[in-house]
């Protein structure tokens, strides 16, 4: 059993941070470019794809409790959360590499294919990145060292979201030399084959350190009636489907403003890598300000100042390009405070739970970050997709003033409403400072009763 004050290797952080550049290879292309590889590639409506990440979200309102209960179960000599990662790596990079084909199918065909492909890689995606989270909660009990690797965690995870926004299109383009379906089926063929190597080497260099206690039983309906009475779990939930409808609204429409509005695609790739950068730098103030300001209140401040440069957008001629660049770059710093928290804290809501109920359920807790992740991308992008439709969108044409507007405002206004909820929703979150600490002690006390050295 681990002490809880114990220090993680670096070595073991940077393997466990591994894991999301891995996933990140596949899900920011998701982010970035799916609805417009649907669009103007794969070849179907905006209307059409926006159904269909909508769709697959109520098949993961099942699939991913389970998920969670499942890997609560798991016992193996790997622990319960590490060998999903192993299980599931190679299935991951083949269906992120499926999902992007554009077969020689008629309309409704592909629609299928579209269909299969994105409910499969969901639930495999489910299956690793469910586990990967919540053994973040296992590895260590130390408040500052699940910062400090979910810092770590973020910081690999722009790394690939650098990759992403940097060589993802050239890389289409250049491979595909003008047919952009054989561009993305082999940079996506590239991305996913890394992926796979990359979860490997997470799988061999974390391990589990906190497990519930020997005596511990309950049933699933103990469980979910613990998770639905725990106020955190609550606020966070919701919290991150707000948050990841946000991002995925706005990450999706990035090619379209760059494309129609600003009539230059060539800016798209550095406005994103600047922003990045921006970003990440932004990663390292979060573990010394929420040391000293408690992860509840960062996140707030961050999301606020976040809030304000995104609708600063809405004010921006096509040819402000470098107030473009300026106003991205100090929007990605302050939002870059935040990274980290949303984990950490789920982390701490696991720990609410055992520290309250006496049970922990660490897999269950985190099913619903995963879900809402996952439901706030196939909403977000859903959401992009019918106001596309709604303002009179049309693709590889020259774009109505309606059609402009549409996305002109779900690169501003509308992300800056719904971050706004995002901060609102914080202020119902009742884990301060002084409350973590109380826990952590508590609990550590606790497991001094079943620990073995």
């Amino acid at each position: 059993m681990q002490i809880i004050g114990e220090k993680l290797k670096v070595k073991e952080k940077v393997g466990y941070a591994l894991g999301d550049t891995a996933a990140n290879l596949i899900f920011q292309t998701m982010v970035m470019f799916q609805l417009a590889f649907y669009t103007d590639t794969f070849g179907i409506t905006a209307a059409a794809a926006g159904t269909l990440l909508v769709i697959v979200r109520f098949w993961d309102a099942i699939f991913d409790p389970v998920m969670g209960i499942v890997a609560d179960r798991t016992n193996t000599k790997w622990g319960k959360f590490r060998p999903w990662i192993l299980w599931t790596a190679l299935p991951f990079g083949i269906m992120g590499f499926l999902t992007f084909i554009t077969p020689d199918f008629d309309a409704s065909g592909k629609l299928i294919y579209a269909y299969i492909t994105y409910i499969v890689l969901m639930m495999v995606y489910s299956a690793n990145n469910l586990p990967y989270s919540a053994l973040s909660g296992v590895m260590t009990g130390d408040l500052g060292e699940r910062t400090s690797l979910s810092s770590y965690r973020f910081v690999f995870a722009m790394i690939a979201q650098l990759i992403i926004q940097g060589l993802a299109l050239p890389m289409v383009y250049y491979f595909g030399k003008g047919d952009n379906a054989l561009g993305y089926q082999v940079t996506m063929g590239i991305f996913s084959a890394l992926a796979v190597l990359l979860f490997l080497i997470t799988f061999s260099t974390t391990k589990e350190r906190i497990q519930p206690a020997p005596n511990q039983k309950a049933t699933l309906k103990e469980h979910f009636s613990d998770l639905f009475k725990n106020r955190p779990w609550v606020v966070m939930f919701i919290l991150t489907v707000i948050l990841f409808i946000t991002l995925s609204m706005r990450g999706s429409v990035v090619l379209y403003y760059f494309k129609y509005y600003v009539k230059d695609e060539s800016y798209f790739s550095m406005f994103n890598v600047l922003g990045t950068v921006a970003t990440i730098i932004g990663i390292f103030f979060s573990k010394p300000l929420s040391m000293k300001f408690g992860k509840r209140n960062v996140f707030i401040g961050g999301l606020a100042l976040t809030t304000v440069f995104c609708a600063m957008f809405v004010f921006l001629a096509p040819q402000s390009i470098t107030l473009m660049f300026a106003t991205e770059i100090i929007r990605q710093f302050f939002y870059g405070f935040t990274i980290p928290l949303l984990w950490a804290m789920m982390a701490d809501v696991a720990d609410y739970s055992e520290w309250k109920n006496n049970r922990r359920a660490t897999g269950i807790v985190f099913s619903a970050i995963v879900f809402g992740l996952k439901a706030g991308l196939g909403f977000g992008g859903a959401i992009t997709g019918w106001i596309l439709t709604l303002f009179n969108y049309v693709p590889n044409v020259e774009q109505s003033a309606s059609a402009l507007n549409g996305i002109r405002w779900t690169m501003s206004i509308f992300p800056a409403i719904t971050f706004g909820i995002c901060v609102i929703c914080l202020f119902f979150y009742p884990i301060n400072k002084n409350l973590e600490i109380k826990i952590t002690d508590e609990l550590a006390e606790r497991r001094k009763s079943f620990a073995s050295v």
